[in-house]
């Protein structure tokens, strides 16, 4: 769609909306807000040549670094380091839809975990730390934040728990409010992994409604409805999805159409597609991302900019793409082929104009940039761009000039 053709749309879905709710009396089922603001940052991001692109990574003792700033062209797909910030273990990066500020999520198991909040200058490409909060659950390895910018939430894995901060007017962190756990029970057949609840991501409905956390350890896919206010989150009904015991849901993304979401699941290498009903998740198809032997431990999962291709990470044994092509009708996948990758391709993203594909390889301390087919869904390596002088990434977030 051309830049003006949206801008039209834009309106016309905005004009609806007040209609609906001025002169018929009735709520619109589309809040035009939300349209507005997601719609027209995707548009930017389409239609801009040059990004940033913030990558998170595991710090040492002797590496510090955990934000790396990068400008990329999504077009030639060349890269140009900018500046970094130290945040120890910046396990996974959150952007305001403002893009006037990133939290990261300190992952750490033994010491305090913590949440950072930076303000972002765009004009310079750099990262100025505003302060530091505390999660009280370990191990975070998610964040995410509402869309009108009042809340900050962490998925936590070995603490089996959620946090949530709301945030002050000038985008720092207040203490955490309210840290969920009672709600997350049980464990899994696979005892070296499932002992407990281990949370991994906490996604927003497509219409903000409800938040979905994955539990690696009971294989359950936790719902949750917001509010405007704290403690922003109550228990849904149902509380909870099952998935196939062993599973050990990890990722969960939505399909642009709103109409399905698609599950990872590390410890079986599956994919759960689900249709998205009301709220609820309804399984309609698995099939394997990771079709080999041995140990699995998929990651990440990310549907195409058009919507007709999924994506999803394979680590252990594998380390590969999974490549799927979407049924527009019914959103079932079809296996297209794997591209293999380097060392624990722990996460990966796609740049809003779906020409390209990059991957952060954990383990081989790389970033690896993948040019895709956009009729076939294949991916072709760029070796001239793969970074290599990079600690350990493990998230890749785009940010607009």
């Amino acid at each position: 769609m051309k830049k003006n053709d949206l801008r039209l749309f834009l309106v016309c879905v905005l004009m609806t909306g007040w209609i609906a709710q001025h002169s018929l009396g009735w709520a619109a089922p589309v809040d035009a807000k939300e349209v507005d603001e997601a719609a027209a940052e995707h548009a930017v991001l389409q239609d801009s040549n040059t990004l940033y692109m913030l990558v998170g990574g595991y710090t040492s003792a002797t590496v510090t670094t955990g934000v790396y700033v990068y400008k990329f062209n999504q077009e030639t797909g060349a890269i140009e380091f900018v500046s970094n910030a130290e945040a120890q273990n910046a396990s996974y990066l959150a952007i305001s839809a403002d893009e006037r500020f990133v939290y990261v999520a300190g992952e750490n198991s033994r010491e305090p975990s913590v949440v950072y909040a930076f303000a972002f200058d765009k004009a310079a490409g750099k990262l100025n730390l505003m302060n530091v909060e505390e999660t009280n659950g370990a191990s975070p390895c998610y964040i995410t934040l509402d869309m009108d910018g009042r809340f900050v939430l962490t998925a936590n894995y070995t603490g089996g728990n959620i946090s949530v901060f709301p945030l002050q007017s000038n985008g720092s962190l207040q203490p955490v409010t309210k840290v969920f756990d009672f709600e997350f029970e049980g464990s899994g057949p696979v005892a070296n992994r499932q002992n407990k609840p281990y949370l991994h991501c906490a996604v927003f409905s497509p219409d903000r409604r409800y938040l979905f956390a994955t539990d690696l350890g009971s294989d359950k896919i936790y719902k949750f409805e917001t509010s405007g206010s704290a403690p922003f989150l109550t228990a849904g009904a149902p509380q909870s999805f099952k998935v196939e015991p062993g599973s050990g849901p990890r990722h969960l993304t939505f399909h642009q159409n709103g109409k399905n979401a698609y599950l990872i699941n590390e410890l079986s290498g599956i994919v759960t597609v689900f249709n998205y009903v009301n709220g609820n998740l309804e399984p309609v198809q698995t099939i394997a991302a990771d079709p080999g032997d041995g140990n699995k431990a998929s990651a990440d999962i990310h549907v195409s900019p058009d919507g007709k291709f999924l994506y999803a990470s394979n680590r252990a044994n594998t380390n590969s793409i999974a490549i799927f092509r979407i049924n527009e009708a019914d959103g079932k996948l079809t296996e297209v082929g794997f591209q293999a990758t380097e060392r624990a391709p722990r996460n990966f993203n796609i740049s809003p104009n779906g020409k390209f594909l990059l991957v952060a390889n954990q383990n081989s301390n790389s970033i690896q940039v993948f040019e895709r087919d956009v009729n076939t869904g294949l991916l072709k390596e760029i070796e001239s761009q793969k970074i290599s002088d990079i600690n350990r990434p493990v998230c890749i977030k785009w940010v607009g000039i």
